[in-house]
C-alpha cells in the first residue's frame, strides 16, 4: 500500500536534509509493507528551503517537493491532500519531535479503516518531554475548551502528526476553511461530524525549542475558527 507522508515547511533549509535522512532510513528499515514517499510542501520559505528541497527531490526518488508563495500549514496540507494520490496520505512536523516509532501504528489504523488517524500528546499513554509549562497548559485548556464545546472523543486536535485515507481526504479538505494551525481541529471535528472513525493513537513527544508556532497569535487564531466552526456545525 502506499503513503505520501507530507512535511510542510517554512524556513527549514537547516534541518531539511537531516530530516528526510531519517524519515527514509526509518521507512526502509520499519515500513517494509508500504511504498513510501516523501513531499516537502515549501509555503512561504525565504531562507532558500526551496533549494535544498530541489535537491533532495533530485538526490531521492522517494521525495517529490513543490513551492507555494502563501505561508501556512494548513493550505500546504490542503494542496498535498487533494493532489496526492497515495492511498494513504499523512503528515509531520519537520523537527520530528514525535517519535517515529508511532508512525507505524498511525498507518495501520487508517489501512485498518480509520478515516483519519491523530497522534496525541494527551493520552494516559503518551509521554511528553520538555515541554515548557506555559505550552502544557495551553494544550490542555485548548484540549478542555474544544471537548466542553463539540464534546469529541479526541482529546489532542493539534499535534503535527496525522494520517488519512484519501478518500476522506477528498471529501472532506474541501470543507475545511482554515490555511493555518486551525486546520487540524477544524478537520477532526468535521470528520466526527460526519460521523468518520476517527482513531487517536499515543506518541512519544520531545518540544523543539526552536519551534516556529508563535503561541498568542495562534491561540487567537484557534478561538476565532472554533466560534466559525461552532456557527456551521
Amino acid at each position: 500500500m502506499r503513503v505520501e507522508i507530507t512535511l510542510p515547511v517554512r524556513n527549514e533549509a537547516r534541518s531539511l536534509p537531516q530530516t528526510v535522512a531519517r524519515l527514509l532510513a526509518f521507512a526502509a528499515e520499519q515500513l517494509p509493507a508500504w511504498q513510501v514517499s516523501i513531499l516537502i510542501a515549501d509555503n512561504g520559505s525565504t531562507d532558500g528551503t526551496g533549494a535544498v528541497a530541489a535537491a533532495l527531490s533530485e538526490s531521492h526518488p522517494e521525495v517529490r517537493t513543490w513551492s507555494m508563495a502563501a505561508a501556512g500549514r494548513g493550505g500546504a496540507l490542503r494542496r498535498a491532500w487533494l493532489e496526492g494520490e497515495a492511498e494513504v496520505l499523512a503528515y509531520m512536523d519537520v523537527d520530528l519531535s514525535t517519535d517515529l516509532a508511532a508512525l507505524p501504528p498511525l498507518l495501520e489504523a487508517v489501512r485498518d479503516g480509520a478515516a483519519l488517524a491523530v497522534g496525541s500528546r494527551l493520552l494516559p499513554e503518551s509521554e511528553v518531554l520538555g515541554r515548557p509549562p506555559l505550552r502544557e497548559v495551553l494544550s490542555r485548556g485548548y484540549s478542555a475548551l474544544v471537548r466542553a464545546l463539540f464534546q469529541p472523543p479526541v482529546r489532542d486536535l493539534q499535534c503535527g502528526f496525522k494520517a488519512i485515507a484519501r478518500g476522506a481526504a477528498r471529501s472532506l479538505v474541501p470543507r475545511v476553511v482554515d490555511d493555518g494551525w486551525f486546520f487540524d481541529t477544524e478537520l477532526i471535528l468535521l470528520a466526527l461530524h460526519g460521523g468518520l472513525r476517527v482513531d487517536e493513537l499515543p506518541v512519544r513527544w520531545t518540544d523543539d525549542p526552536d519551534s516556529r508556532v508563535r503561541i498568542l497569535s495562534t491561540v487567537w487564531g484557534d478561538l476565532r475558527g472554533l466560534a466559525r466552526v461552532r456557527r456551521r456545525l
